[in-house]
């Protein structure tokens, strides 16, 4: 039995058509047309609507239990930050019988990680088995078509590809079925086998623990097999590039050939954080009923393994935050369909009418959403909901009052304002004033204060239509 890092089995493509120059009978690809009157598109509609409404409610129920899950597992992390205790990892000391403790050391194990079906062991932690078996695989792509009346035109194309896959491929519900059969997997499927006897000073490390430390380094298969896979698999099985192949020719892989490939997780440190059951690891309850059980490979801090978990919740938290956005829009544009239908009368108001619907998805979803998680958070986390209110309060309140500020600093002042502003030493002369404005001034002003120009007394007005100023010739 060897122990290779070499990553020989990189040498096999994984790519859909990799070395296969078989392009079945009848071809790899099948067009149908199929067409739809504008009265069945209406009722299919009520029924989008429907699914829609269901879409809706469960995209809101997800969000809701995704916050509450996300804040549960959180606090229940947190505890465990704060009740688990580092202990030597030489014995299992009876004080800390059900308590929360951390440890990290080197692991032994007491025998090889075995494949009982194939007989295959390797010196190490974990040995998984990946079998994977060369199928078809449909992939559809439709295009719609509007026509005028209402109806609608779906040209739909099935491409057949060949593709290694460690899951059985149904082909029965393939469109194009008699020319792309997958044949039956192997009762030999993938699987992980943990070491046995493996510990960690005077700790046990059963197979839940392992489980949780990955899969590991390519693994070499022994030529010596060879006997044992012809066994399991027949006549085709050989030993080929460090895995197993049944096959007429790697190189031009048919459908049904098999490969089986390893991995093994070598004997290394290892860091574990759980309850301490007699010389082994269980669950540890929290006060919330969530449960704490860590592992990683390598010696890490148990602040280190906690801040992983909590990364890893925050995660999940986001990637089923985006499903179930999508999922809502999804239902919001599903409930919107029957106005699309109904105006896809004349193909280009349908196309209208959809964009404009997309749209409305896309905003009822973005008000909604963030109303469920708000209710989410008032429910399993109102100090934090009491306090991103109070700042959003805080912000917007800062916002409008110095728009405010900035509005009266922009507003014209009045006249008499503007005048006296510009009064007091040094500042320019004004030039223009009213007469009724000019009387309002004392005639004797002190030093230093501005005195406005005298103003003449107005000339009463020429008559006879002469266009001269007054005075004109006068000596």
């Amino acid at each position: 039995m060897s122990d290779s890092n070499s990553g020989s089995n990189s040498n096999w493509d994984s790519s859909p058509d990799s070395g296969d120059n078989w392009g079945g009978e009848g071809g790899d690809s099948f067009t149908e047309t199929t067409y739809k009157s504008w009265f069945e598109r209406i009722m299919e509609s009520l029924k989008a609507i429907l699914f829609g409404f269901l879409f809706v409610i469960g995209a809101c129920a997800l969000l809701f239990w995704n916050e509450g899950n996300s804040a549960k597992t959180a606090a229940a992390l947190n505890e465990g930050a704060g009740l688990v205790a580092s202990v030597s990892s030489e014995r299992a000391d009876p004080a800390n019988e059900g308590k929360l403790i951390h440890i990290a050391g080197e692991t032994k194990a007491g025998n090889p990680a075995r494949d009982p079906d194939l007989n295959i062991a390797g010196n190490g932690l974990r040995l998984v088995r990946k079998v994977e078996m060369y199928q078809w695989k449909e992939e559809r792509k439709s295009e719609k078509r509007q026509r005028l009346g209402g109806g609608e035109e779906t040209v739909t194309t099935y491409t057949y590809q060949r593709t290694w896959s460690e899951d059985p491929i149904n082909s029965s519900n393939f469109r194009e079925s008699a020319n792309h059969r997958n044949p039956a997997m192997p009762n030999v499927r993938s699987r992980g086998f943990a070491a046995e006897g493996v510990t960690l000073g005077g700790f046990r490390l059963d197979d839940r623990v392992i489980n949780m430390l990955g899969k590991g380094d390519t693994f070499d298969v022994a030529p010596a097999i060879a006997q044992r896979a012809r066994e399991r698999f027949g006549d085709r099985a050989r030993v080929e590039r460090g895995g197993i192949y049944v096959g007429f020719n790697s190189d031009q892989p048919q459908i049904g050939d098999l490969r089986v490939t390893y991995t093994l997780l070598p004997i290394q440190p290892v860091s574990v954080v759980g309850k301490q059951t007699q010389s082994g690891f269980t669950p540890f309850v929290t006060s919330n009923q969530r449960t704490i059980l860590l592992a990683e490979t390598g010696v890490q801090d148990a602040s280190i393994m906690f801040k992983h978990a909590q990364d890893a919740n925050k995660m999940l938290t986001w990637i089923l935050r985006v499903v179930g956005i999508f999922v809502l829009f999804l239902g919001f544009r599903m409930m919107l369909t029957l106005l699309e239908v109904l105006a896809s009368f004349v193909p280009i108001f349908g196309d209208i009418v959809g964009v404009g619907a997309s749209m409305v998805a896309i905003l009822a979803t973005a008000v909604v959403a963030p109303i469920v998680i708000a209710f989410a958070w008032f429910f399993y986390r109102p100090l934090y909901a009491v306090g991103i209110l109070a700042a959003g309060f805080a912000i917007f309140y800062g916002l409008r009052l110095l728009a405010s500020k900035r509005a009266a600093s922009r507003a014209p002042q009045p006249v008499g304002m503007a005048m006296a502003a510009g009064a007091g030493p040094g500042a320019p002369p004004m030039q223009s004033m009213s007469p009724g404005f000019a009387q309002g001034f004392p005639q004797q002003n002190a030093p230093g204060q501005y005195a406005p120009p005298q103003q003449q007394a107005p000339q009463p007005q020429q008559r006879g239509g002469s266009f001269l100023p007054p005075g004109f010739g006068k000596k």
